[in-house]
């Protein structure tokens, strides 16, 4: 399983930015993705997960109302829309796998990882 990450950068308080992850090696209709993100000095967070196979999406209370998860599963690759972003939203964020959303509770238990993109939030 490879998972490609991309997009972060650096935005302005109350900016929008979106992240992408391709995923390769494995099937997202049968598999859940998601976002798991890590702040310097603080532990993973999970983010949002979407599972397509149940047909649902889990957002951390964090992030609920300003986070969009979406996935292609023809192209294999997963989105999550930042919108109303915070300083506290700065993070270096992972795509990860799972077969369950509920791994995304707590992160450590996640099997495959990408690499991060780091999304800075400041003015």
């Amino acid at each position: 399983v490879q998972l490609q990450a991309s997009g972060g950068g650096l935005v302005q308080p109350g900016g929008s930015l979106r992240v992408s992850c391709v995923a390769s090696g494995i099937n997202l209709k049968y598999s859940a993705i998601g976002w798991v993100r890590q702040a310097p000095g603080k532990e993973r967070e999970g983010v949002s997960c979407v599972n397509s196979f149940g047909g649902m999406t889990w957002y951390a209370d964090s992030v609920k109302g300003r986070f969009t998860i979406t996935s292609d599963n023809a192209k294999n690759t997963v989105y999550l829309e930042m919108n109303s972003l915070r300083p506290e939203d700065t993070a270096v964020y992972y795509c990860a796998t799972d077969p369950s959303c509920s791994s995304f509770y707590y992160p450590d238990t996640i099997h495959n990882w990408g690499q991060g993109t780091l999304v800075t939030v400041s003015s």
